[in-house]
């Protein structure tokens, strides 16, 4: 009888760590949205104090639950889409066990709004990967802005989490997190059509529905794994924006990305080619239909050549195609693109160009297929 027990015992614990990770499928985390709320008896006000009161999630530190509408200390917190969302206050962290698949890249994208700290910033860990997220620049009216941050799995389960490393006079005071999403990502090619590697931008972080805002893609210094794949961002704190042709108008396809940071930020892919060989680099610059409108700027570079395409903007959409020929240098040339300006909207948020559609051939492969056409 004991025995029997102990063995039924054994099958219960199994099967309750079995439940706790969870095999990862495109679209929301379990319980990503923090709809399944919990048991109230487990606040204290707005704060958790249970560990593992939020389904599928544990918690440590200082966590609040806030429901939409809900004032606290006065002050009305946002809850952009659906009912519930969490802030994170000093040195709070909220984690979930994932089952994923060695050697996968994954991304992860989540909303977070700024509440009453300055310059708000979020750690973001799968481990051994991890970075550091600033999030003191909105980019949206709503104040409501969807980050996003990969990693390459090492084993068949991580711990994915997210923490809030401020330590304000105010212990509540920090970010409110909601809808937490993850994508896998396809390991970029270049194709016959191009050397370039994701250069029209459909494979990229996850981008919610009815999200009419895209997604930030953050700095590699923050982030070595990009959620663009193929492409780096280069930029101390600011970012690119990853946009989808449900919302924007897109040149080509069903994704783009907006330059929204000016110099500040340049988005760059390093190619193997040969010293001495000349190339045609091609790619669409156009505005997204945002009313982003006025002289939309985009520097191209390529090998010793800089090229500057401007494009009217009348903030509605459309596009134009520029091309750049240049002579490589070196065995990897760098293609590198940035806003020549910032640029805002009429209700002073950050935009700029859009660009999309980008291609880069040898010059004399194509010239020798069109003498072998005629």
């Amino acid at each position: 009888m004991g025995n029997g027990i102990r063995c039924v015992a054994l099958f219960l614990l199994v099967g309750f760590a079995a439940r706790v990770v969870f095999a990862v499928t495109d679209g929301l985390l379990p319980n990503g949205d923090f709809e399944q709320g919990l048991d109230k008896s487990k606040l204290n006000g707005t704060r958790v104090m249970d560990p593992h009161a939020i389904p599928h999630w544990e918690i440590s530190g200082f966590v609040e639950f806030i429901e939409s509408g809900q004032h606290v200390d006065g002050m009305m917190l946002p809850v952009p889409k659906g009912e519930r969302a969490l802030r994170l206050g000093n040195d709070a962290t909220i984690k979930q066990k994932l089952s994923v698949t060695r050697h996968t890249y994954y991304s992860i994208s989540f909303g977070a709004a700024r509440t009453c700290a300055q310059a708000e910033k979020l750690s973001l860990s799968a481990p051994p990967d991890s970075g550091v997220l600033p999030i003191q620049t909105v980019y949206t009216s709503s104040g409501w802005d969807t980050y996003s941050w990969a990693f390459r799995a090492k084993h068949t389960s991580v711990w994915f989490s997210i923490h809030n490393i401020g330590h304000e006079e105010d212990p509540a005071c920090g970010p409110v997190i909601d809808h937490i999403a993850i994508k896998v990502l396809r390991p970029p090619h270049h194709t016959k059509d191009s050397m370039l590697r994701n250069g029209n931008f459909e494979d990229g972080p996850y981008i919610f529905p009815n999200t009419p805002y895209g997604v930030l893609v953050p700095p590699v210094l923050e982030d070595v794994h990009s959620p663009l794949p193929g492409w780096m961002i280069m930029a101390d704190t600011k970012v690119v924006k990853y946009i989808d042709a449900a919302h924007h108008a897109v040149p080509k396809g069903n994704y783009a990305v907006e330059l929204v940071a000016g110099l500040e930020c340049a988005m760059l892919q390093e190619v193997h080619t040969v010293p001495g060989r000349s190339y045609r680099l091609s790619f669409s610059v156009g505005d997204g239909a945002t009313g982003c409108d006025g002289r939309l700027v985009v520097d191209a570079y390529a090998g010793r050549e800089v090229m500057k395409v401007q494009y009217e903007s009348r903030g509605t959409g459309g596009h134009k195609r520029a091309q750049l020929e240049f002579v490589a240098i070196a065995n990897v040339t760098r293609v590198v693109f940035h806003s020549s300006n910032h640029h805002m909207k009429h209700d002073g948020t950050l935009c700029g160009p859009v660009i999309d559609d980008i291609s880069l051939v040898p010059v004399h492969a194509q010239a020798h297929a069109a003498r072998r056409l005629r």
